[in-house]
């Protein structure tokens, strides 16, 4: 007799989950022609009790009593192309080193209930970060991991960010990974996490962020495996007011599959090429394969990859690589797909962001089904591109004119209707990943990026991200002045990772950077303005390196002014218009961060007098003093 159908019916969960006194294993397969569940609990005998049954959809499934938490099993399938064991798609947690076995685990976590709740879409302040290269404390040997990531929570806190945005978690197989090259996509990254041995420190130092708001510890066999070291991640930032998001790529799987990955899964034939390998088409993409959104398995398959991930891992949200090879290479059904992962999220969690990346930009990736695709934001490349290029331009040793206009026409793109509807930055991880462009303060000054011109044009830069329309995002490094491209190869570009001894010694120009930083995000986070929907450049001037812009909140004002001046001298007299007269405060000035507290700072003494004398399209206008490579701010 095959295994037992107790506690099987219609809603039985794919994977294998504990109930009663056992679990229940459901696996899609449909052209196999056998399927065991082989592990600890049966001594991995492929007989009548291992064998599971098939239903007229093609899963397998069964009940094996016995099932205990933490131990380890795989499908065996037999099918036309050959035999072997498998991994299960669904597994929560795999078994280190890698290629391994999967393992059963229970769901239960010690989360604390803190009542947090995800920001408003409008509220969103991005640090993107990768787990394996943001904080790497054990080398040589070992990587970054989720709660080495937790121990700088205060650092994000202090920082004024509200969301980490984690580059992909999902397992890999390869030792060094961006996080694009995905096999099993509900189990995390074993390379995050860290091991028993090691273990007992680590939670000790994340007890303390515990200790210090007064709630319980965790337990070290609460914290084993990767799965729970995520969960203790998320559970750390809630309490310390900060969402996480997840990276997920949900267009292709792979790069090397490995013969126990889902790839040809039900162990077809490899003769008929790749659409025999039931998750994906024959279409390749950055080395691996774009999913079949043809069949509603491998569409449930993501669907339910991202429901589990907000509701077991309470993640806040989505940042969904490459949508644009969705729709293109998924033709005809990968837009079909968008809309139905879109749908079923904002009913199953409408807090959670869910965030596309897009080339090239599309509007309609955010316009609602059934005309778009139904995301609340899209990553675009506008302001980026037209900052960058502008702050090279300025590198070079004259008084050209910069394309301050583009720079203007980028910040608001076309086709956008609300400003939290795209996210914008000078920098990613794409961009300044090594072999590609620089890191913005290298960019200001080639020669030396720690001069003057580097430190102050970085500012503008980053300056202008957390005070344009847009959800602004930061990379990792960026808040402190990191010059270093950056690469997820930790042991053979040790020279890339992130200089936090700098700030540990006490480095006086990263250490000023990043008061700057956190100050801005303050700024950003108080002032209503700079959130608002209210968004109108007033001045630009190519020749004289100006910009400026008006923000407010529709119908309510807390009216902002920005105006960037990227020459190399200070201006004196620049006369610019103002929405309103009196009295306006100058409420931030990027040059005082110039070895704060700068002692020469130019500026305008903390407020101006805006005079009744129309100009730039307003009624009054002011004379301002425009410090050299500076970004000020005026609000009433």
């Amino acid at each position: 007799m095959p295994a037992s159908l107790d506690h099987i019916h219609p809603g039985t969960p794919m994977g294998a989950n504990l109930i009663a006194d056992g679990a229940t294993f459901r696996v899609w397969a449909p052209q196999a022609r056998s399927v065991h569940v082989l592990g600890d609990f049966n001594g991995r005998l492929r007989n009548d009790a291992s064998l599971l049954t098939r239903d007229a959809q093609g899963h397998w499934l069964g009940f094996i009593p016995g099932v205990q938490d933490r131990q380890r099993y795989m499908f065996y399938i037999v099918g036309e192309g050959g035999e072997g064991p498998k991994r299960d798609p669904y597994a929560r947690e795999l078994e280190t080193p890698f290629p391994s076995e999967c393992i059963i685990r229970r769901r239960d976590f010690p989360w604390h209930e803190s009542g947090y709740v995800t920001p408003r879409f409008d509220e969103f302040i991005l640090y993107q970060l990768h787990v394996g290269t943001f904080f790497t404390p054990n080398l040589p040997d070992k990587g970054g991991t989720f709660l080495d990531v937790a121990r700088k929570i205060p650092h994000f806190v202090e920082l004024g960010v509200t969301a980490l945005q984690l580059m992909p978690i999902q397992e890999f197989q390869t030792q060094f990974s961006l996080g694009y090259n995905g096999t099993d996509y509900f189990s995390p990254e074993m390379d995050f996490a860290v091991g028993d041995d090691a273990l007992p420190p680590y939670v000790e130092q994340v007890n303390r962020l515990l200790d210090a708001k007064g709630l319980r510890r965790y337990r070290v066999e609460e914290l084993h495996g990767e799965m729970n070291q995520l969960k203790a991640l998320v559970d750390l930032c809630h309490l310390h007011g900060i969402a996480v998001i997840l990276d997920v790529v949900y267009n292709h799987a792979g790069g090397d599959f490995g013969d126990q990955s889902l790839y040809f899964f039900d162990r077809q034939s490899t003769q008929g090429g790749h659409r025999n390998s039931l998750y994906f088409t024959d279409k390749g993409h950055a080395g691996g394969l774009v999913f079949d959104f043809a069949k509603p398995e491998v569409r449930d398959f993501l669907i339910q990859n991202a429901k589990f991930f907000l509701d077991e891992y309470r993640m806040d949200g989505f940042r969904y690589d490459q949508v644009s090879v969705i729709d293109h290479d998924g033709a005809p059904h990968g837009w079909r797909f968008c809309q139905d992962l879109t749908s079923t999220l904002h009913t199953h969690r409408p807090s959670a962001l869910n965030k596309a990346e897009y080339w090239n930009v599309n509007p309609y990736v955010v316009k609602s089904p059934p005309e778009g695709a139904g995301f609340d934001t899209s990553l675009t490349d506008g302001s980026r591109i037209a900052i960058r290029d502008v702050i090279g331009n300025a590198s070079a040793p004259d008084e050209r004119p910069l394309n301050m206009t583009g720079l203007a026409n980028s910040l608001w793109p076309d086709g956008f209707y609300e400003a939290w509807r795209f996210v914008q930055g000078p920098e990613n991880h794409d961009i300044v990943l090594k072999g590609r462009e620089q890191r913005i303060a290298r960019l200001g000054d080639p020669g030396n990026p720690r001069s003057w011109y580097a430190r102050s044009r970085a500012r503008v830069a980053t300056g202008l991200s957390l005070t344009a329309p847009g959800i602004p995002m930061l990379f990792m490094g960026q808040e402190f002045l990191e010059d270093k491209q950056w690469s997820d190869n930790f042991e053979f570009d040790r020279n890339l990772l992130l200089y936090w001894a700098g700030l540990d010694r006490g480095d006086k120009q990263m250490l000023d950077h990043l008061r700057f930083t956190r100050e801005l995000i303050h700024l950003r986070r108080r002032l209503p303005g700079l959130r608002g929907q209210g968004f109108r450049v007033t001045h630009v001037h190519d020749q004289n390196r100006v910009l400026a812009f008006h923000r407010w909140v529709e119908g309510q004002g807390h009216d902002v002014l920005v105006v960037l001046h990227l020459a190399t001298f200070h201006r004196f007299g620049y006369r610019i218009g103002f929405p309103g007269g009196g009295t306006w405060r100058e409420i931030f000035n990027s040059d005082v961060y110039e070895n704060w507290v700068n002692p020469d700072v130019a500026g305008n003494g903390g407020q101006v007098v805006v005079e009744p004398q129309p100009l730039h399209g307003f009624g009054h206008s002011a004379s301002l003093v425009l410090p050299a490579n500076s970004l000020l701010v005026f609000a009433r």
